[in-house]
């Protein structure tokens, strides 16, 4: 009778350790950090893929070194911001038809229409994502604007 009950038990123990984790593994989304270079003085990932979604860190406007931003005023910043947040979504298998939300922060209030002038191109007509906007008092590097983004990877082109 004993070893009927150590076998019963040794089942039990079994089958809720291997239903514990194969509960962890469905429910606890894998979060990877993504960075472009590792070389980066910086102490921000690119991006962070958590499941299906990839939250972007804010891009500035910046040049291929990323250490100066480009000159032309709001109009080649915000550009240039956007060309980066392409990249970096390129990188991780994502694309500016995939995103959901942005966060745009002005230096100044008063370029938020120049500021959409160029963003709106970024975008197929009347499928831009959720935005927010608002001005700061100071932005990385001197920047006019920071753009951040929130995409889904993985979701057919279209079926947003």
């Amino acid at each position: 009778m004993r070893k009927f009950y150590a076998f019963f038990i040794s089942i039990f123990i079994f089958c809720l350790c291997t239903s514990t984790a194969r509960t962890q593994s469905i429910n606890e989304p894998i979060v990877q950090y993504m960075k472009a270079d590792t070389s980066s003085p910086f102490p921000f990932s690119d991006a962070v893929r958590v499941g299906n979604m990839l939250y972007l860190s804010g891009a500035i406007g910046s040049d291929s070194t990323g250490k100066a931003v480009v000159p032309g005023g709001i109009e080649a910043e915000t550009r240039q911001a956007l060309e980066n947040i392409k990249k970096t979504l390129e990188r991780n298998g994502s694309s500016m038809d995939r995103i959901v939300k942005c966060t745009v922060m002005l230096a100044d209030i008063k370029e938020w229409p120049a500021m959409n002038t160029v963003y709106r191109t970024y975008f197929a007509k009347n499928r831009f994502p959720a935005r927010s906007a608002f001005a700061g008092s100071g932005l990385a590097l001197g920047a006019r604007v920071e753009i951040e983004c929130i995409a889904t990877i993985g979701i057919p082109k279209g079926s947003r």
